[in-house]
């Protein structure tokens, strides 16, 4: 068992009862009735928790769904996600905020935690009833999909959102000077003879952020960071004590621009991939913590819309089935982070930003666990994901090391056999 956040690290044997965790001991008797798991050669982790991912429904089910995403998290490894709120209709009110939960509820797979809307339709023009929706069951807010291009509404968002403790989590991008492109400004982009989004774009909006966090003593979260620039300024953002929480996303902290040749969109995404300087500036982040949260930005979309041209296809790539193994390989196994801090990322501080259940295996948290294999061999095979959609620049990368079991609410919904606990 490791979890990072009670510094344990040992071999225990573990108690699920009604949903939670009843103890943890050696050699534990298993009370009459109980079911046994045998998980010898396997590590018992907090389960894992995505605050980034877009379900894609109300209204665009042919994308996704919300009980496709919450099963594709849980065959990744995942047993909770944050649903963005850029769908059809927008989730901008209590009603919209109720059926997303109902819907997660339902599919009895990952948890499912709704992100509600910032500004009324996300138009970015006047805060939604932000109490109203921390009532029904909003973790957070976000125009995710579109920034926050008005400055006052987002310092209003910070000063607002104080009142009840929730994250505000922002795109940072300045439209007037990305508009219209279509990949990383640069020297890829101008071979390719593609409009470009420069980082500036991203760096402004970051610098803004900060600033107002600064100004208002709000909870900034950023979301999937991608320029060295926007790292820096983090990174001394959090030295000066600004409540600042970042994210790093598996394809920036792995691939550059270069990606994008033979107008590949599956490695289309907003923000676009950088250069490889960017990526190694991301990828120190995430190690050294200055970008404390991983995040997917799981962004399905359906095969006809991807195979547009470069210019028509729309940004964004499938996260939720990759991420865990790429991690426990390219990081892990190469001795570059320990599993312990992986797990702080990947687990514990997910829930300490969104303030959720979970994030840890102490007496009484939630029953959600995630099984690791660190020995299991994988390939990526885009044709078997669960999730509906299959837009990921990843396909046939191979590793060592992914989840094989994930437990939520101490029953199985992915791997092993399935049961209650």
């Amino acid at each position: 068992m490791v979890d990072p956040s009670r510094s344990v690290d040992a071999r225990l044997d573990l108690l699920l009862k009604d949903g939670r965790v009843a103890a943890e001991g050696e050699g534990l008797e298993a009370p009459d009735g109980a079911r046994e798991m045998d998980v010898s050669g396997l590590v018992v982790v907090p389960g894992l928790i995505d605050v980034h991912v877009h379900l894609r429904e109300p209204g665009q089910e042919h994308k996704e769904t919300i009980a496709s995403g919450a099963r594709a998290a849980a065959a990744g490894g995942f047993t909770a996600v944050c649903a963005m709120p850029n769908t059809d209709p927008v989730i901008d009110s209590p009603a919209t905020v109720g059926f997303v939960l109902a819907a997660g509820k339902a599919a009895g797979a990952a948890r499912v935690y709704p992100v509600g809307a910032l500004s009324v339709g996300q138009k970015g023009e006047r805060l939604t009833e932000i109490g109203e929706l921390v009532e029904a069951g909003a973790v957070g807010i976000t125009d995710d999909g579109q920034p926050v291009m008005d400055s006052g509404l987002m310092r209003r968002a910070l000063e607002y959102a104080q009142t009840f403790d929730i994250p505000v989590a922002d795109h940072a991008e300045d439209l007037g000077l990305s508009r219209g492109g279509a990949m990383n400004e640069g020297v890829v982009s101008a071979r390719l003879g593609l409009a470009g989004k420069p980082n500036a774009s991203e760096d402004v909006h970051i610098a803004r952020d900060l600033l107002l966090a600064e100004l208002t003593g709000g909870h900034i979260h950023l979301q999937h960071v991608s320029t060295r620039r926007g790292v820096e300024m983090i990174r001394e953002a959090k030295a000066r004590g600004l409540r600042v929480t970042a994210e790093a996303t598996p394809h920036h902290m792995f691939l550059t621009d270069e990606a994008v040749e033979g107008y590949d969109t599956n490695a289309k995404m907003n923000p676009p991939l950088r250069t490889a300087e960017d990526r190694d500036a991301v990828l120190a982040g995430f190690l050294d913590g200055t970008l404390d949260t991983l995040a997917t930005d799981h962004a399905p979309h359906h095969y006809d819309e991807k195979e547009q041209a470069f210019d028509d296809a729309p940004f964004g790539i499938v996260g939720l089935e990759t991420v865990t193994g790429m991690l426990l390989d390219l990081l892990v196994r190469t001795g570059r982070m320990d599993l312990a801090t992986f797990l702080e990322r990947a687990s514990v501080q997910p829930a300490r930003a969104f303030h959720l259940p979970g994030g840890t295996l102490e007496e009484g948290a939630p029953a959600d666990v995630t099984l690791l294999d660190l020995d299991r061999e994988w390939t990526v095979d885009p044709r078997a994901f669960v999730s509906l959609s299959r837009n990921t620049p990843f396909g046939g990368w191979t590793g060592t090391g992914r989840a094989v079991a994930t437990l939520v609410g101490g029953r199985t919904v992915w791997g092993l056999d399935d049961g209650a606990a």
